[in-house]
């Protein structure tokens, strides 16, 4: 029986089948060629092997963060948007610009008003007058105040001054150096134009009347400054400057001496002519 076995197992080897297996091409995968035969084990045919990195799942695609929400329903069979009634809508004022730089222009110049407009400047004036300005071809006079000319006098206690020159005096020191804005016309005349003139924010008929050094028109807007300049009596409402300290003006007395005709004595004083010299043609 032993024998047997041995004998059987070897004819059973020598009709076994020889088995071949194709190296694997990592870039053509596992699929057999076209025209293969090679069978399994079991001589039925092996389904192609999968890659290696089939069990890796494929990224997502990414989600937008913010989904598109639609704000009305649109109808396809409807090209203008659907009709909706005017109590739905409300109309508000469109929000300020931010800036000048977010207009879609330059922007516009502003219009000047009769009340923002400064005058005309009038430079290096000339006080011919307390009240009375000279200057650029104009001749202007303070409005709302009554102009001291120069020839007045005033008196004090019986006592007589010049206060229109003194008046005069006070308000060229007061125009030195400074230019003075008039609402005048931007050309001058030749007539005298009644005006108000200002000094940066000072006004010049109201520093006139409250310094006392001229007097403020009947109905005008000075009339409580010049009120206040009598009681405290300053400028022309004031007493007399005291020249006291001053020097005397002298006083011519006798006969002023003649001036000769010649610088060489009537008598000839010994001076003898030149005798060089010819005679002067006639």
């Amino acid at each position: 029986m032993a024998a047997l076995v041995v004998a059987g197992g070897r004819v059973v080897k020598g009709h076994e089948s020889v088995i071949t297996v194709d190296p694997i091409d990592p870039i053509a995968g596992a699929l057999p060629a076209a025209g293969d035969d090679t069978l399994s084990a079991s001589g039925v045919d092996t389904p192609p092997e999968e890659p290696m990195t089939s069990a890796i799942p494929a990224p997502a695609a990414p989600q937008p963060s913010n989904p598109v929400v639609r704000s009305r329903a649109i109808d396809p069979d409807v090209v203008a948007p659907p009709e909706l009634s005017d109590q739905e809508l409300e109309r508000v004022e469109p929000r300020a610009p931010l800036s000048d730089l977010a207009l879609a222009g330059p922007p516009k110049p502003k219009m000047k008003m009769l009340g923002d407009w400064k005058g005309t400047k009038l430079f290096q004036p000339v006080a011919t007058a307390a009240g009375l300005i000279e200057a650029k071809g104009y001749a202007v006079a303070v409005s709302g105040v009554d102009a001291v000319k120069a020839d007045e006098t005033c008196s004090d206690e019986g006592q007589t001054w010049a206060c229109g020159a003194r008046a005069r005096t006070a308000f060229r020191a007061f125009l030195r150096g400074r230019a003075v804005a008039c609402a005048v016309p931007p050309e001058g005349g030749r007539d005298t134009i009644s005006a108000e003139c200002h000094i940066g924010n000072q006004d010049i008929g109201q520093w006139l009347v409250e310094n006392g050094w001229a007097r403020a028109a009947q109905g005008g807007p000075y009339v409580e400054a010049e009120n206040k300049a009598r009681t405290a009596r300053k400028g022309i409402f004031g007493p007399a400057p005291k020249l006291d300290g001053l020097p005397a003006v002298p006083v011519m007395s006798g006969t002023a001496p003649v001036a000769p005709d010649s610088i060489l004595p009537a008598d000839g004083g010994g001076v003898t002519p030149p005798t060089d010299q010819t005679a002067p043609a006639q």
